[in-house]
């Protein structure tokens, strides 16, 4: 069970948060940093792997935030080769377009984001599915919401999955943790996600295409494109 966005912050609490994932089942994590924080968080990320070494598996997603389809284009061009996630917060159209045509951007976090609907539509589905960019829809989001607003992010949730079973895009589920309190098992995470309209199956795939990123990246030097790679 793969979670690629996990708030990260510092070294005691990124341990007490992988510890506690570890508790409830996850088999992997990947702590979450925007481009102002990654830097300094990879100097503590080996002691973190040493201390966790037998607990969990972890690593690091770097969480672009910006309005500017340019500036992300060159964050992207910057940290490519030292990240094994980078993901880009959504919600700005804009931002939704450009992340989903970029084919070395790996996830397009939260499209909905401050949006009255779901940020996505035929057009991005299909730019998602071609570049083979993951959206991704965070727990956090039914977790700290309530009434109409929990109602709206539950809808926009629906309108996501319809756009995935039609055009087949990766979907990706993710905690958004930032404490162990917003932390869940395995199950309670999965039967939500089934409660909000996906299937059994659907919320296995969504695990695996998480892990699919993380391998694809890790022997990205060797593949020309997903499903093809070089080899001796």
């Amino acid at each position: 069970m793969f979670d690629l966005n996990v708030n990260g912050s510092s070294f005691d609490n990124n341990l007490m948060l992988a510890k506690q994932a570890s508790i409830y089942d996850w088999k992997h994590i990947n702590f979450s940093y925007t481009q102002n924080e990654y830097d300094d968080a990879l100097s503590f990320k080996k002691d973190l792997e040493d201390n966790l070494e037998d607990v969990i598996g972890i690593d690091y997603t770097l969480l672009i935030k910006s309005n500017n389809p340019s500036e992300i284009r060159k964050i992207v061009r910057k940290y490519r080769k030292k990240s094994s996630c980078i993901s880009v917060l959504g919600g700005d159209l804009k931002v939704n377009r450009a992340s989903l045509e970029n084919i070395q951007i790996d996830v397009l976090s939260k499209p909905y984001l401050k949006r009255y609907d779901s940020g996505l539509n035929h057009v991005l589905a299909k730019e998602a599915k071609d570049n083979n960019v993951a959206v991704e829809i965070v727990f956090s989001d039914v977790l700290k919401s309530y009434l109409t607003h929990r109602s709206k992010v539950l809808a926009n949730f629906r309108d996501i999955y319809k756009l995935h079973r039609k055009y087949d895009f990766p979907l990706i589920l993710s905690s958004g943790a930032e404490f162990v309190f917003d932390l869940r098992t395995v199950k309670d995470f999965q039967a939500v996600f089934t409660q909000s309209g996906l299937s059994q199956l659907e919320v296995k795939n969504s695990f695996k295409a998480s892990e699919n990123i993380l391998k694809f990246n890790n022997d990205r030097k060797n593949m020309i494109l997903s499903g093809v790679k070089v080899v001796d």
